[in-house]
């Protein structure tokens, strides 16, 4: 007795065709704009730059104050310019100190010899440098 073979049918190759073409276009897609994609990566990298410039001055600003707090150590700490810049900040000089005005412009003393200047011009110097 012959047996006949059935063939299979033409529709269902290209349904799996264009089943395995729909999911390569899906991945394809994901790939372009995907949360890892080409497009992403652009964002990531310019966050990540941003992000490495802000630490980078945060690392600073941290590095300051450790040299601000190194200078407050018992070894290193010089009494008279602890008590010169305590005494600047709080505006109050001893009966014998001598107190030199300086030109904050020029750094270079207000009066003597080389420059006379009146108490007005003083007074508006003092002014202007004051913090």
């Amino acid at each position: 007795m012959p047996t006949r073979l059935k063939r299979p049918a033409f529709w269902r190759h290209v349904a799996v065709a264009l089943g395995l073409i729909a999911f390569q276009g899906y991945l394809g897609y994901s790939v372009v704009t995907g949360q890892f994609g080409i497009e992403s990566q652009d964002a990531l990298e310019a966050e990540i730059d941003e992000l490495n410039a802000k630490s980078g001055a945060l690392q600073a600003e941290i590095d300051s104050y450790r040299h601000r707090i190194d200078l407050f150590q018992t070894t290193k700490l010089d009494p008279d310019l602890v008590s010169e810049r305590a005494r600047a900040l709080l505006s109050m000089a001893q009966a014998n100190d001598i107190v030199v005005m300086i030109d904050p412009r020029t750094g270079k003393p207000i009066s003597g010899s080389s420059a006379p200047s009146t108490a007005g011009e003083l007074t508006g110097i003092i002014e202007d440098g004051i913090d």
